[in-house]
């Protein structure tokens, strides 16, 4: 009944103890190693206690590990069954936030659950991607960029881009953009949608900005100039630059950083929490967190290249291509080299749906990995 559960017909059909066998151990010592450093560093911020953050950081990852093994031994075909119902979910709870969510730092994210709470826009960016790979499966490469076909990956993308600038919350949106369009390029749309969208995207600019909001403005305003309101919207980044710099070439020191622990540093446990490391373990820390998030993509990366069907293909990428956009955001956010959107450091930050949504979005792609060997045919009826 467990392996009928965890594999689906079509060709050699795994059994469990072939994926205990297949799974790789390696990349589940990278994610413990991260996150660990993350506990690290919330143990830091609360002074030397476990508690409020590191103590329950912990808690959410051994649920996400869970969350992790269950995606990754179930059967990529029955992925490819789940893909749209999963997508439709994460849809209805997003429209779920317009009516039942709460309001925090100014916008309405969150579902509250009662023992977390949900933001259902972190769930949307795993299952567009579950979406729009199991979508473009179906196509040939010349199918992919006839008009017509590409109503359906429209809507998917715009559906839920649409509902999260509402709530609003660009840094979420932006990314779901950013991988959404990174699959259609992946999936072999041709260039000239891409030259016409990015000139149309351009002269689009002035109604764009004013469809901003002020605080949104100001961040802009702030990252162009941020020593004209060094006490007010150039705070944070400011104060983000001094803690950087004063970390040195091997920092001040595990809970000596002084910006950080004398409170100058805002929101040091969640956004800004790259910045908090640099001042502690300084430059030579934070490449050795970046070098350990770079294997993470070069697997990734080597998991797309081995996999034999294009479904597979489309998630390991797109996985890997949200955990990429993540880093580059959050440390370009903290150097001043992007405005502050409120993108979280992956597996280090503090968050509780941020953390999950990873672990299953890693789940995937080690299903992915774990059958990279399994043959799907194209036809999308075949799988309902």
């Amino acid at each position: 009944m467990v392996d009928a559960f965890f594999s689906s017909g079509g060709g050699r059909d795994l059994s469990l103890k072939d994926k205990f066998l297949e799974f790789n151990w390696g990349f589940l010592l990278l994610l413990f190693a991260i996150s660990s450093l993350g506990f690290a560093m919330l143990y830091s911020v609360a002074d030397g206690s476990f508690d409020p953050w590191a103590s329950r950081q912990m808690v959410r990852f051994g649920i996400g590990l869970v969350i992790l093994f269950v995606a990754a031994f179930i059967d990529i075909r029955l992925w490819m069954n789940l893909a749209y119902p999963a997508y439709t979910g994460a849809l209805l709870l997003l429209v779920a936030v317009e009516f039942i969510g709460f309001k925090g730092m100014g916008a309405q994210r969150w579902i509250n659950l009662g023992i977390i709470q949900l933001q259902p826009s972190e769930l949307m960016k795993i299952t567009l991607i579950l979406a729009l790979a199991r979508y473009f499966h179906g196509l040939t490469h010349e199918e992919v960029s006839r008009v017509r076909n590409l109503f359906v990956p429209a809507v998917l993308l715009g559906a839920p881009v649409a509902l999260v600038l509402k709530q609003p919350d660009l840094g979420t949106a932006v990314l779901l953009g950013a991988v959404g369009v990174a699959l259609l390029f992946l999936a072999g749309l041709a260039w000239r949608y891409f030259i016409i969208t990015g000139v149309g995207a351009l002269a689009a600019l002035p109604i764009a900005w004013n469809m901003l909001h002020d605080y949104q403005k100001r961040r802009v305003f702030t990252f162009l100039d941020p020593e004209s309101d060094p006490l007010g919207a150039g705070y944070h980044i400011l104060q983000s630059k001094i803690a950087l710099g004063s970390g040195g070439l091997f920092g001040k020191g595990f809970m000596e950083g002084t910006q950080a622990h004398l409170n100058f540093l805002p929101e040091k446990h969640t956004d800004f929490i790259f910045t908090m490391l640099a001042e502690e373990l300084g430059l030579a820390g934070g490449i050795a967190l970046l070098g350990l998030y770079m294997m993470v993509l070069f697997f990734g990366i080597s998991v797309s290249l081995q996999t034999r069907n294009q479904f597979g293909r489309l998630i390991a990428m797109g996985v890997t291509i949200n955990f990429f956009l993540y880093i580059c955001i959050n440390v370009a956010m903290v150097m001043g080299m992007l405005p502050v959107v409120g993108v979280p450091l992956p597996l280090v930050s503090y968050g509780g749906t941020a953390m999950l949504t990873l672990l299953f979005g890693f789940g995937l792609l080690m299903s992915v990995y774990i059958h990279r060997n399994t043959e799907i045919t194209r036809n999308p009826s075949a799988f309902w």
